[in-house]
């Protein structure tokens, strides 16, 4: 579990207020106005500091693609994903999990549309709820699993949580639905960063492959 807490300050000091957020709740962007609190910086991702959440990074080889995070029997995934300046890309991954699994359905939720229902996994049925955000040049995904994903009071935690992550897209040249990099607390960003894989974040592997 990461517990390296801190506080998100500006690169460079100077005497101007803060200008205030123009939304109640993110996601937010890296490069709009948001409330200024102590956050785990993963890189690409900051997420709100909770001490009853066991945050893990998600990996494929050795690079960090996205984040598991573990609470009362149910877990939250998460991937930040490049997407165009000129559309989101919600509606499409939304087409392309219900191919897969079709006995979710579309509703409506605390984050916008959602799909919820039963996927199966290794042969046995279990509940997920997939909740996706645009933003601008980037898209966030969350899988729910476990209790969370039929109980909405444990579920709240969950999008509370998500409603107060920053998301770090850069300005590199990044490929559509290519993974935005993550790296550990401790870890600095390396010069020269070597070639991202081309990973698939629908497919099951990458998503709960952990590092502890």
């Amino acid at each position: 579990m990461f517990r390296r807490r801190r506080r998100e300050q500006p690169e460079q000091a100077a005497e101007v207020t803060p200008q205030a957020p123009m939304r109640e709740s993110g996601p937010w962007d890296a490069d709009e106005p948001h409330p200024d609190l102590e956050r785990i910086d993963l890189g690409g991702l900051r997420l709100p500091h909770n001490p009853a959440f066991d945050v893990r990074l998600a990996s494929v080889g050795d690079k960090h693609v996205g984040v598991v995070v573990l609470w009362e029997e149910s877990s939250l995934q998460l991937q930040a994903l490049a997407a165009p300046k000129s559309s989101g890309l919600w509606e499409e991954v939304r087409t392309k999990i219900r191919s897969a699994a079709k006995t979710l359905e579309e509703r409506e939720g605390p984050l916008g549309i959602e799909l919820a229902g039963k996927v199966t996994v290794e042969g046995a049925e279990r509940p997920a709820r997939y909740l996706g955000v645009d933003g601008p040049r980037w898209f966030l995904l969350g899988v729910v699993n476990g209790r969370a994903a039929v109980d909405d009071e444990l579920a709240a935690g969950f999008t509370d949580f998500i409603k107060d992550i920053v998301v770090v897209r850069g300005d590199e040249p990044m490929a559509r639905e290519e993974s935005i990099p993550l790296r550990r607390p401790s870890d600095q960003p390396a010069a020269d960063e070597p070639e991202r894989p081309d990973t698939d974040p629908f497919k099951r592997g990458p998503e709960i492959s952990e590092t502890r």
